[in-house]
């Protein structure tokens, strides 16, 4: 059986910003998978290239088996596509929208009511709105509809869940496995690290580069293994934070909240208790006063803020996703 998405060694250039470096991974056909990483990192780009919208420079795609250049017009009536910005008719009502979506694949809403409509009863209230007057929430439900109204095999998802509110995020991961429990195979990218563990596997991207590439618990099980993660708080943090990072042992210190995580050294994991004391020991002589420090369990983001200070994957891992 093809792979969902297959991408070999992606490569694309805007002048001399490169977006995309030599990138390559794979998306198991039936998987949820997740591209995570901030603003710039190349998400949106790939893709464009993955939805046959923007030509890569060097490399090869494949989408169920087709080729990204070759295959365009095959592709484009397998897949469904969500960019993220909202990019329906804002003039046109709410079942306007899903008509002219419908009617360009040749189908119609009630032919495909079964797929959409547990999220067409959410937005069937206001079906006669413009679609440029609905709330974010309802944008993002609405341009789902309008991805899913062909039936794809295969749905991208671009920072679907930018800019809408915590609960209507919640429902839309919710959506998202539904739609995963009816086969369709599904990439989304998000900035949001906490969102990554509701995804089977997930690559962590920085600067168009491939950090890594495995299940979200597999990620942090990674770091636990070589890292220690500490959470520190004081009364002075910019100080704080500047004397953290001058200790031998502190591979990484960041601000995090209201308070800072300090990634130790592996020569540091292995004498943990001793540097903590020592730890204690030079804020004191610094002038820091009721500090509290804890071991604490990494999150995908601290992953991500140590993984980003090495170098990247020239290639994806093998790592077989679980349900």
């Amino acid at each position: 059986m093809n792979k969902a998405v297959s991408i070999q060694g992606i490569s694309k250039h805007y002048g001399a910003v490169q977006a995309l470096k030599n990138l390559s991974l794979d998306v198991e056909q039936g998987e949820l998978f997740g591209l995570i990483g901030p603003d710039g990192a190349g998400k949106t780009s790939l893709f464009r290239i993955l939805t046959t919208l923007l030509l890569p420079d060097a490399g090869k795609a494949t989408v169920n088996g087709l080729d990204v250049v070759s295959d365009y017009r095959k592709i484009r009536q397998q897949v469904g596509y969500m960019p993220g910005r909202f990019s329906l008719y804002p003039d046109l009502t709410v079942k306007e929208n899903i008509t002219f979506f419908a009617t360009l694949f040749n189908t119609t809403l009630e032919e495909n009511y079964n797929l959409v409509r547990e999220i067409y009863v959410q937005i069937q209230p206001f079906e006669s709105r413009k679609a440029g007057k609905l709330s974010g929430g309802m944008k993002q439900k609405l341009a789902l509809c309008c991805a899913l109204i062909h039936r794809p095999t295969v749905l991208f998802l671009d920072e679907p869940t930018t800019g809408v509110d915590p609960v209507s995020r919640a429902e839309f991961w919710q959506m998202l496995k539904r739609l995963k429990a009816e086969g369709i195979s599904i990439l989304v990218s998000t900035p949001y690290m906490d969102e990554a563990a509701q995804c089977n596997r997930i690559g962590l991207l920085k600067e168009g580069e491939l950090l890594t590439l495995n299940t979200p618990q597999g990620i942090v099980e990674d770091f636990r293994a070589t890292r220690t993660l500490w959470s520190v708080r004081g009364q002075a943090q910019y100080r704080l934070l500047q004397d953290l990072r001058e200790l031998p042992f502190v591979a990484q210190c960041f601000a995090f909240g209201e308070s800072h995580h300090v990634i130790l050294t592996p020569e540091g994991t292995a004498k943990e208790a001793e540097c903590k004391a020592e730890t204690l020991r030079f804020l004191s002589e610094r002038g820091h006063h009721e500090v509290e420090l804890n071991h604490i369990t990494a999150s995908i983001e601290d992953c991500y803020m140590q993984l980003s200070a090495q170098e990247p994957l020239l290639s994806a891992p093998n790592i077989t996703p679980h349900e």
